[in-house]
């Protein structure tokens, strides 16, 4: 009940942090760790980086971001993950909008809305057309017709989503809006995600209409984008959580539950949509992870706090409509003082929500936590051990049995020690001693802080995932035919199967027979790899990347499987697979 323990600083280097960076120091302020604005020479616990995986060079601590990241929750990668998972489950993932992929998909999406529209002649869609890499609302536009989509040069070089267009969101004071919500993947392998408790609605700023040929051009009216509506007359900036532009999420779930909504259904429903969406990512993350960073070879760790945007419809069904990779951590806006003269000014509405996201973030990465379970582990590993061989020690040597006995506890327990699995108590003292620090600090490096734990507000972060694990795990099928693709990758950071590794899987897996020869492995290889590279996926290197892969194996299992629907072969064809490997490195 004396002194409160007292530990190194964490240290943390936040000179790529970017925008995000006042938030941070806020962070670092609250939980008394040591910030390196500038970079240091020697390792940070913790290095933030604005972008992306890459803006820095490091090989220990953690890192904020994911190698691939970016490139998976694009427009174009995201909806073709989502819908390799919609083929396997379709009523699982009705939560994201039909999407076709231009340009490849173009004449598809032509003919599939002229057979809807002669199937059913009262059906008038609406579509949105989001380019790839566009951000902030840049690019995006409504049609009625596939006719109407800007046939430029730039469609080529910048590809697009089409999406059909959610006509009948909820509204608030008779206004569209949006739901941000930060979701922390704290970890790839296990799989670990967090959801933060509150996010951010973001509003237009004129009273929603559905989309006529009038009315379609009016952005401040169907384009929830915060960086599009900030410039409209209509914002209202506010320094309440319930007014304004920009509220917190839960005030918007106090005004539906004082309506008799069903909050709590609708946040399971959010839950439900963040796990799957992240299921969906995860095995082409994975493929990433090994190629930046290879199994036994110096990394970091990393964790990434992503942005999920989401719409609610009229009857409170959530719809995904994109993920961030980089959502802004800001927590200031620009206010005009007069014509062209600008200046930041705090805004309590992001303050609350991002600086509570990343300190709690910070606060469930500290590497301290680690080094204490890992010396908790420890300790429960190797006490049972030395209380044994101390007991059979003084039992004395009474006859050979006995003796060999102790010689093999003698031998465990050595080479538990060698390993740092196992610890005498002196050695568990030690450890805490030198976690806790005690003693005095010798320098900046080393300055001590007491434990802040209690100062601090609960956690805002709840974990999803494993604790609703049972409920998803079936939903992983791809996360195991990932695990084939980097088996037999071969070569270290790579992220393509050549046909050698190809040919290596079907053989290994005992996949070839009569009536599919390996010359007929080659034929399917060969098409699905042209035919993606002909329309302009996966031209930069040559190869069957993780999608082709997955398209490849849909096929196999659907041959061998013919009566069974997709999900059920897919799951017998990886059941197969996996025994047969099994058997391989039993014989090896």
């Amino acid at each position: 009940g004396g002194r409160a323990a007292r530990r190194p600083r964490v240290t943390v280097d936040s000179s790529k942090a970017k925008t995000s960076l006042e938030a941070l120091k806020i962070s670092l302020r609250q939980l008394h760790w040591r910030e390196y604005p500038f970079g240091r020479r020697l390792p940070c616990d913790i290095y933030w980086h604005g972008v992306s995986f890459h803006d820095n060079n490091i090989f220990s601590g953690q890192v904020n971001k994911f190698p691939g990241m970016t490139e998976m929750v694009r427009k174009v990668t995201l909806s073709r993950a989502v819908r390799t998972m919609q083929d396997l489950f379709p009523l699982e993932y009705n939560f994201y909008p039909r999407s076709w992929i231009l340009p490849e998909e173009l004449p598809l999406f032509v003919e599939e809305v002229r057979m809807m529209k002669d199937s059913d002649p009262s059906w008038k869609p609406t579509f949105i057309v989001k380019p790839d890499g566009g951000c902030q609302g840049d690019g995006i536009y409504l049609i009625k017709d596939p006719s109407d989509i800007r046939q430029t040069g730039s469609i080529q070089s910048r590809p697009a989503v089409v999406q059909e267009y959610i006509c009948k969101p909820l509204l608030v004071d008779k206004l569209k809006f949006d739901i941000r919500l930060y979701v922390l993947l704290k970890s790839l392998e296990p799989l670990e995600i967090y959801i933060a408790k509150d996010g951010l609605s973001r509003f237009c700023t004129e009273p929603y209409q559905e989309p006529t040929l009038k009315n379609l051009h009016q952005v401040f009216m169907h384009l929830t984008n915060y960086s599009l509506n900030i410039h409209s007359g209509n914002f209202i900036h506010s320094d309440s959580v319930n007014t304004g532009s920009k509220r917190t999420f839960s005030s918007i779930l106090c005004r539906l539950s004082s309506r008799g909504a069903d909050v709590k259904k609708l946040w399971s429903d959010i839950i439900s949509l963040v796990i799957k969406t992240i299921i969906a990512l995860t095995p082409e993350l994975k493929v990433y992870y090994q190629s930046d960073i290879p199994a036994g070879k110096p990394g970091p760790t990393c964790f990434q706090i992503l942005g999920f945007d989401i719409l609610l419809m009229k009857n409170l069904k959530p719809m995904l409509l994109e993920v961030n990779a980089n959502p802004s951590m800001r927590i200031e806006h620009e206010q005009e003082l007069s014509p062209g003269v600008f200046e930041n000014v705090p805004s309590p509405v992001d303050e609350e929500v991002k600086v509570a996201v990343i300190r709690d973030t910070l606060r469930l990465m500290d590497p301290q936590n680690k080094k204490r379970k890992d010396i908790q582990i420890k300790f429960s590993l190797g006490l049972p051990l030395v209380a044994e061989c101390c007991s059979q020690t003084a039992g004395g040597m009474k006859d050979k049995q006995h003796k060999h006995n102790s010689l093999k506890l003698s031998l465990k327990l050595k080479f538990y020690l060698k390993l740092g699995l196992c610890q005498t108590s002196e050695h568990v003292s030690e450890a805490n001693k030198d976690l806790l620090d005690i003693g005095p600090a010798d320098g900046p490096e080393h300055e001590t802080t007491r434990t802040l734990e209690p100062e601090l507000p609960s956690l805002c972060l709840k974990q999803v995932f494993p604790k609703y694990a049972k409920q998803f795990n079936y939903l992983r099928l791809v996360d195991r035919v990932a695990a084939l693709f980097i088996r037999f990758l071969g070569v270290k950071g790579t992220t393509k199967l050549g046909p050698t590794g190809f040919r290596t899987f079907i053989r290994n897996c005992k996949l070839s027979n009569s009536n599919f020869s390996m010359a007929c492995v080659d034929i399917l290889y060969i098409d699905i790899t042209r035919r993606r590279s002909s329309m302009g996926i996966d031209h930069k290197e040559s190869g069957m990347c993780l999608q082709a892969f997955v398209e490849a194996f849909f096929c196999l299992a659907q041959k061998k499987y013919k009566s069974l629907p997709l999900h059920q072969q897919v799951t017998s064809l990886i059941d197969f697979c996996e025994y047969q490997l099994a058997v391989l490195d039993e014989k090896r």
